[in-house]
Order: C-alpha cells, then sequence, then structure tokens
C-alpha cells in the first residue's frame, strides 16, 4: 500500500484527501477527507485575477493540509487546481505560494483534464450499474459534463459554476424572476456548447451522475438530513421533481432561511440558487428522471492517478 495526499483546490473550495492506495488495484481507504471553503474565484469572472485576500484564505488552508500530510505520512502528494486559477492573470502567484507552503507545485489542469479525473473518481465504484454515463460536476467556476462507460467517451468543460453565475447576476434572497431568467439564459448557452461536444440528449439509456457541493446539498435537502452526511448522500438517487421543488423553495427563500437549513454549508448560502439551477437544467436537457449522487468525485480521480 502507498499512502497518497490529493488535493483538489477549486473556485469555491479546497478538499484534501490522505489515502493508503493499492497500485495493483487503485482501491482507496480514507484516512482523512475535509473540505474549506476559501473562494479562490472571489471576482475573477469580473477582475481576472485572484484577490489578496482569496490568495491568502487559500495558502492558509494549505498550510493546514501541510500538517495533516505531515502528521499521515503520505509518500506522494498531488495538488490539482481547476477554474479559478485557470482563468486568472496572476496565477503565478497562487503557484509559488502554494509550492512554499506544500513543497508541491499545484498542476494548473485543463477542462478536459479535470472532466477525465471527475469521471474516473465518480463511477470507479458504479461499475456493477453497467450502461453509459453522463457525469456532472458543478463546480464553483465551471462545469465539467462527461459521457462514457469505462471510459471516458467525450467531455466538455463549460464557464458556468455557482459562484461565477452567482458574482456574475447577484441574485437577491428571494431571487426575482428577472434574476432567475438572467442565470438560466447563461446556463442555457453553455449547454448548447456543450451539447457540440457530448451528447445530452440522445435518447440513449444512460445515469447521470451528479458532483459537488451544489448537488450534494439538493441531496442532503432532499434526504431531509439533520446534519450533513456524506454515507447518507453518497449514491443517494434524488428524482427530478423533487430537485425541481428544492430549486423552486431555494430561489424564494431569504438569506436567513437558506442558512437555517440543518445541512447547509455557511459557504454555500448565497450560490446555492445559482448550482441548484445548473442541475435542474442540465436534468431538463437530458431528460433525466433522476441524478445519482455521488461524494466521490475530482479528488477520487486525482487520488486514483497518484496510486
Amino acid at each position: 500500500m502507498t499512502r497518497v495526499a490529493a488535493i483538489d483546490c477549486g473556485t469555491n473550495s479546497i478538499r484534501l484527501l490522505v489515502a493508503d492506495a493499492d497500485p495493483a488495484t487503485g482501491e482507496l481507504v480514507d484516512l482523512d477527507r475535509r473540505m474549506t471553503i476559501v473562494r479562490l474565484g472571489q471576482g475573477v469572472d469580473r477582475t481576472g485575477r485572484l484577490a489578496p485576500e482569496a490568495l491568502e484564505r487559500t495558502f492558509a488552508a494549505c498550510r493546514e493540509y501541510a500538517e495533516i500530510i505531515k502528521a499521515h505520512g503520505a509518500e506522494k502528494v498531488r495538488f490539482v487546481a481547476t477554474s479559478a486559477s485557470r482563468d486568472a492573470e496572476n496565477r503565478d502567484e497562487f503557484v509559488s505560494g502554494v509550492l512554499d507552503i506544500l513543497g508541491v507545485e499545484p498542476e494548473v489542469i485543463s477542462g478536459d483534464q479535470e472532466a477525465e479525473f471527475s469521471f474516473t473518481g465518480a463511477t470507479k465504484e458504479l461499475a456493477g450499474l453497467g450502461g453509459d454515463y453522463l457525469v456532472a460536476d458543478i463546480g464553483g467556476g465551471s462545469t465539467e459534463l462527461v459521457v462514457g462507460r469505462d471510459t471516458v467517451g467525450a467531455a466538455r468543460s463549460v464557464d458556468i459554476g455557482c459562484v461565477r453565475l452567482t458574482e456574475r447576476h447577484q441574485p437577491a434572497s428571494p431571487a426575482t424572476p428577472e434574476q432567475v431568467a438572467a442565470i438560466r439564459e447563461d446556463i442555457e448557452a453553455a449547454l448548447d456548447l456543450a451539447a457540440r461536444t457530448v451528447p445530452l440528449a440522445d435518447g440513449s439509456p444512460r445515469t447521470l451522475v451528479g458532483l459537488a457541493g451544489s448537488v450534494t446539498t439538493v441531496a442532503a435537502i432532499a434526504l431531509r438530513l439533520p446534519e450533513y452526511d456524506p454515507s447518507a448522500i453518497h449514491h443517494a438517487r434524488i428524482p427530478y421533481d423533487k430537485v425541481r421543488e428544492i430549486t423552486g423553495m431555494l430561489i424564494g427563500a431569504t438569506h436567513d432561511e437558506k442558512a437555517a437549513i440543518p445541512a447547509m454549508h455557511p459557504g454555500r448560502v448565497d450560490v446555492i440558487v445559482a448550482g441548484s439551477l445548473i442541475l435542474l437544467a442540465l436534468m431538463e436537457r437530458a431528460g433525466a428522471a433522476e441524478v445519482v449522487v455521488s461524494e466521490h468525485d475530482i479528488l477520487d480521480g486525482i487520488g486514483w492517478s497518484v496510486a
């Protein structure tokens, strides 16, 4: 067994997985898995740069993660950065800061690479279902859409994410019909673009697998969980009608009402409306009766790549 550490730094959060990996099988046994909301992508869509305060929040989390990695004695570390750091003019500042703290250079990967890691992480445990998958990783700055069976058949990353759309349209709480319509317009345009590469609605039977915080939060609400419980959320099946109902509730809720939802992370309160609208629009476009929710995603794909 090899002890590995995988770090996924996205637009909204940075996450760590420390696991024992079997190089022969790719099996991972979790030792530590955690997430910190750092909002690295704060203002990137508007300014094209990573904000100083966003960098410091991220570096603070990296310092915490460095201690955890050291305590567990991980032999290999891989740090992957996604949408916000891809888009930023000053990403070299981010790269050098991470290198100083963790001793490993962050790999600022392409949307296609991100999609492949997400697909691997999400579907490795689902092999018994058979058939094709449509994997949707709804992040803070981008959404990765992948179709495939045992391997990736087609993938596309599009610049719609819960943070990016929230900053762009500034939906109120409750959101107005005009704000919702503007967000939906951006989502539909992005799905039109994705559909040129990834067949979203080709009529063939496929399992829609949803990843990341917007999807897992909607699932937690649907399951009426008294607190966020990854074991209850992992591989839960949430029907389209329930996603539509929850999205409508979130659109009409005040900030305090959203914050009072037991499973709602404080860092997702202001972006969950945009995230749930992306999931809803995708289910409609794909004709999906339900979404299978996975707690295993790009982070696990990174871990397996190290193994």
